[in-house]
């Protein structure tokens, strides 16, 4: 039975013994010395601000809880907004809805076959960065000064 066994996983060993001298495990520090195109940048960004918002939306609707409940809990949470851990999160919300927002557009015009070329993917993920960038510079400024 053995032999049998060793006969059979023959072909496995020699397949796994090769002179490809790729990483098989990737370790999370290897992640930062990849060479990531635009396209999966602007692609895994989307992902996680799609999961910020998901996480995101407990908060909104505590918030929003809160402030119907009664006109104490409406000065609470005004001034839970106004603390800095409460402008992080209106910001970082913002930030991650802004960017969500640009990134579907995107999405949008990819469905109706424009930009869908490798060249045009390229543009449109470095324009979705860009665009991005700006709205959540425009979200910073105005959670600053709210």
């Amino acid at each position: 039975m053995a032999a049998l066994f060793e006969a059979a996983t023959l072909g496995f060993r020699d397949y796994q013994v090769s002179k490809d001298h790729r990483p098989i495990n990737v370790d999370p520090a290897d992640l930062a010395r990849f060479r990531w195109p635009v396209t999966a940048i602007a692609s895994i960004s989307h992902r996680i601000t799609g999961v910020v918002l998901f996480v995101g939306i407990a908060f909104i609707l505590f918030a929003f809880d809160m402030s119907l409940s009664t006109e104490a809990g409406f000065l609470a949470l005004a001034e839970m907004l106004g603390s800095p851990v409460g402008q992080l999160i209106a910001f970082g919300l913002l930030a991650a809805l802004g960017y969500h927002f640009v990134a579907g557009i995107k999405h949008l015009l990819m469905d109706m076959e424009i930009g869908e070329t490798l060249e045009g993917g390229a543009f449109a993920a470095k324009t979705t960065l860009l665009l991005g960038g700006i709205v959540v510079l425009l979200a910073g400024i105005w959670v600053l000064q709210v």
